[in-house]
């Protein structure tokens, strides 16, 4: 056979074949028209059309029949200690951190109003998150940039989201100053615009990092190259956030607001006395992730703030067992670090978590079926949120029925600067709590001795609250 024709025939028989294939998998004709045909077009769905393409479709699918007073009592509650704003930025997890410790700070101390700065913790997060991005290119040099960790850290090479995990790899370092010692600034609470800036550089520093390690550039002179760019990031965060402090003076004030004490301090003695030095020894963080197995021990590697700093290590457990420990902890008039999927549900106007806001049921004229493991496995549900645990109300039998937690979106936001969340929203929604060890089953002690199970960086359990 002429080759010509020959590779005429062997080009027609593929692009027949994957024509094929196409058809195969496609929308057919018929298949369209049986999709259009599920559509009737009645005068219910004229006037739902009509509706939804106009307006919000929370607001249509808002549950009038859950409308009714909220009950605001609770049986066991920690007070607020004054509402925090983290205004536009994902700092949550370091507000929710540092509230905890400033409620422990108030009461030993009888303080009156008081706030540990959140920017002082903040400048050094993403100066050690930079450091982990750049020595993490170093580690992965000779990888091809379509590996998977090496794309990973490209797409991620800074973010102002964490764990509880940031505020004990960040304070414990560095310690903690008040908030007149290092004040919010515009790029602290809006933090896109020089995130951005700074994840851009990043970038190419790492792709000069690459360049170096391929061309055999030995680890000393890396490890110098390095510094030098982390001096430019550094640079960079001064002119965003100013100069962290190394000393200063602050005037204790009592609740009545007449001066105590007048001192000098260092970041790392302000936190011996008012904070938490034992961030990494004396918490224990649990996860209710119904998609793996429980009573087991995880890490997610590159989960955490530093790169000589520790995983985000949790154990994993049901979320009756979680309930308990933190009923034991609000009881003893402890508040804790708490995050959640709180997009879900929420009504923000009221300051309410219930899984009966919405009825998206009715609106769409369908289910919406899946489970939380199922949530989890396709990515439809996540920790998003951190917040503070303060309260929960029992019924006669002991059993919770709703919980609220003190927000960092500002004292007018929600129930006056709380969300309050039904016992079944926490069970659906709920993702992790970070008790005191003292509070701790010791089955919980125990798990924690298990070498544990390490999972990638880009599993989902990774997404940082924001």
């Amino acid at each position: 056979m002429n080759k010509r024709i020959l590779s005429v025939f062997v080009l027609g028989a593929a692009l027949f074949s994957a024509q094929a294939q196409q058809d195969k998998g496609g929308i057919s004709k018929d298949m369209l028209k049986e999709i259009q045909q599920s559509y009737q077009g009645t005068a219910t769905d004229k006037a739902l059309r009509n509706a939804i393409g106009s307006n919000d479709i929370r607001k249509l699918a808002l549950n009038q029949e859950n409308l009714t007073g909220m009950d605001t009592h609770f049986s066991v509650r920690v007070n607020s200690k004054g509402v925090t704003d983290q205004k536009s930025s994902g700092r949550c997890w370091l507000f929710t951190g540092l509230n905890v410790m400033r409620a422990r700070a108030i009461a030993q101390y009888g303080l009156g109003q008081f706030e540990f700065s959140q920017t002082y913790p903040f400048f050094y997060d993403q100066l050690e998150k930079a450091n982990l991005f750049l020595q993490g290119v170093i580690d992965t040099g000779k990888k091809p940039m379509d590996d998977k960790m090496v794309e990973w850290l490209f797409r991620n090479p800074l973010s102002d989201g964490g764990t509880f995990t940031g505020v004990a790899d960040i304070v414990g370092k560095y310690g903690v100053v008040p908030k007149e010692a290092m004040p919010e600034t515009n790029s602290s609470e809006n933090t896109a615009r020089m995130a951005g800036l700074i994840a851009l550089k990043l970038r190419e520093q790492g792709l000069q990092l690459r360049t170096q390690v391929a061309a055999g550039v030995k680890p000393a002179t890396l490890e110098k190259n390095k510094a030098e760019m982390l001096g430019t990031i550094y640079r960079m965060l001064v002119l965003n956030l100013g100069v962290p402090p190394t000393e200063f003076s602050w005037t204790r004030y009592d609740a009545k607001g007449n001066p105590v004490e007048t001192a000098q301090y260092t970041p790392l003695s302000f936190l011996e006395k008012y904070g938490d030095k034992n961030l990494l020894t004396n918490y224990v963080m649990l996860m209710n992730d119904p998609s793996r197995e429980y009573y087991k021990s995880y890490e997610i590697d590159y989960d955490r703030h530093r790169y000589d700093g520790t995983n985000w290590t949790y154990v994993n457990l049901p979320a009756e067992e979680i309930k308990q420990m933190a009923i034991a902890s609000l009881k003893d008039s402890t508040m804790m670090y708490f995050s959640c999927d709180v997009g879900k549900f929420l009504n923000s106007e009221r300051g309410l978590l219930d899984v009966n806001n919405y009825d998206y049921n009715s609106l769409m004229g369908t289910t919406f079926g899946m489970d939380k493991k199922q949530r989890i496995q396709t990515f439809a549900s996540g920790s998003s949120h951190a917040m503070t645990l303060m309260a929960v109300d029992l019924n006669a039998a002991g059993k919770p029925t709703k919980w609220m937690v003190e927000n960092s979106w500002g004292a007018t936001n929600g129930y006056q600067g709380h969300l309050i969340m039904t016992d079944e929203w926490f069970d659906e929604y709920m993702f992790r709590l970070v008790v005191e060890k003292k509070f701790a089953t010791p089955q919980v002690l125990e798990i924690l001795k298990q070498q544990p199970i390490r999972l990638p960086a880009w599993d989902p359990m990774f997404a940082g609250e924001e």
